[in-house]
């Protein structure tokens, strides 16, 4: 589930092992360039946090990331 704090959308992955991990991440970089609009996230082993808001927009949440982030859930 999102989480909005902090003027960003949260949520952390956690998936079976590193390599599903990696694709996930490798799918979530395409919906990003198809929506230009580019997560901030790390990723260590298993799991994956990322969080969203819109840089131009004075890094707060709008309905890009929004959009993105049930774009994002429909990868899991």
């Amino acid at each position: 589930m999102w989480k909005e704090e902090n003027n960003a959308l949260q949520r952390t992955f956690m998936f079976k092992d590193f390599s599903e991990a990696f694709a996930f991440m490798a799918r979530v970089a395409l919906l990003a360039e198809k929506h230009d609009h580019h997560p901030y996230w790390t990723n260590v082993y298993n799991k994956v946090e990322v969080t969203l808001n819109t840089h131009s927009a004075g890094n707060i949440v709008t309905e890009k990331d929004r959009k993105l982030a049930a774009e994002i859930d429909k990868l899991i």
